[in-house]
Parts: structure tokens; sequence; C-alpha cells
């Protein structure tokens, strides 16, 4: 295997354990919420440094907004916060912002906020940070089974037409290399409906540190420990 075959370009997290950690520590999930907040601006940093081309992390799963109204009114109020200010700091390290998810389920004033970031970093040439809300792997793929079936309906595509690499250019993802490694935090060890098409030969890494508490040196050493794994995609 090439050494390019081994690079890290895409790495996904699952970020997770914000509410434990906030419990653990007698605080509200709230305080949990606000920290990872912060954890994600020192990743983002970190995985620039660190040569990561694209880094996508889950913020907020459809499955979400079935917490309780408090919390999911929290949520929202820190993403509005973390857009109009945390971001700056992002762009500014010339960093491609874009988003994936199910848009209409949100507020007006946050998918406004979110084109406006888009369009703004549109042209950046550093790491792509893309930023899953309000996302759903299976809606997802439904959404792309319908985009294709009306192509085919239409008389634009045929049958035939129809592979993976057309498949995954109707996905939230298109343009975007498949995850390399996706890293879960908090000591889970299941995909939560995220990016299943896209994750087929990703390497997986699961650790028990809550998201509050990850760190550049632990990514760091995730990823030396990546950089020794064989990826074989099926092959012997």
């Amino acid at each position: 295997m090439s050494k390019d075959e081994n690079k890290l370009r895409h790495l996904a997290i699952i970020m997770d354990g914000n509410g434990r950690w906030a419990t653990k520590r007698g605080l509200p999930r709230s305080m949990g919420h606000k920290k990872g907040a912060e954890v994600v601006k020192e990743i983002t940093r970190a995985a620039g440094e660190l040569g990561v081309e694209f880094l996508t992390l889950y913020a907020f799963s459809t499955e979400n907004w079935k917490r309780s109204e408090d919390e999911v009114q929290t949520l929202m109020g820190l993403l509005r916060d973390y857009l109009k200010s945390d971001l700056k700091e992002v762009q500014e390290n010339n960093v491609r912002i874009r988003f994936i998810g199910e848009r209409e389920m949100l507020d007006a004033d946050i998918v406004q906020k979110m084109a406006e970031i888009e369009s703004e970093t549109l042209k950046n040439t550093g790491m792509t940070l893309c930023i899953a809300l309000s996302y759903g792997s299976r809606q997802e793929i439904v959404n792309a089974v319908k985009k294709t079936a009306a192509l085919v309906k239409e008389g634009d595509i045929s049958l035939n037409d129809i592979d993976v690499k057309l498949f995954s250019d109707m996905l939230y993802t298109k343009d975007m290399p498949d995850p390399d490694l996706v890293v879960r935090t908090s000591g889970e060890q299941r995909i939560s409906n995220y990016l299943l098409w896209q994750i087929a030969y990703s390497e997986f890494y699961f650790t028990d540190v809550l998201w509050p508490d990850f760190n550049k040196k632990l990514l760091e050493d995730i990823i030396a420990e990546f950089n020794k794994r064989e990826r074989r995609y099926g092959k012997a």
C-alpha cells in the first residue's frame, strides 16, 4: 500500500459526552455543551495543524430533536453564539466551512447565518470544516434516492447510468472524500446514523474520553495509531 493510500485526509468525529461531563461535576447539562463548543474550536485548529484536509463534526442529529425542549433551546442558543462569534477565528484561518443536514428543521435565522458563512468561506483554500447539523444519514440516503429517481423519471439518466459515483454525488458530502477515520468519544461504540454510506471503508477509533475533555494531544495519539494501521479495502 502506498503512503498516500493511508494518509488521513478526512477525519469524522462523533462528539459525545457533553451532558455526562456536566453531570459528573454537578453542573447543568448546558455547561457541558458550552465546554464542548470550546473544544470544537481547539480541535478544529489542531486538525488543521496536523494536516487534516477535511474535518466533519457531528454537532446535532435529527434524533436530537427528541430531547427536552429546554435542552434543544439551549443547544440552539449555543449554536447561534457559535455561528456568530466562535467561527470568526476559523474563517480567518482560511478554513472553508460547510453544513450538512435537514436545514428546514432549523430556525430561519440559523439557516441564514449558515448560508452566509458558507458563502463567505467558499473560496478559502485551507482545511474544510463540515458541520453536521440536524443530520441523519438514513434521511440523507432517502433524499439521494428520491433525487436519483427523479432524474430517471425525467429522462436525464437511465437506470444503467446509476453507479456508486453518481449516487455519492446525490449526497450532502458531494465533492468530499469519504472519511478515512471515524472517532467517537465517551465510550459509546455505535455509529448513531452518521455518514452510513460514506464510512464503508473507514477506520474506527473509540475512546472513553468525554468530548469536553478531548484535546490536541489525544488527537495526535489517535492519528499516530491510525498511521500504523494497514488499510486493505477488501484486498488480500
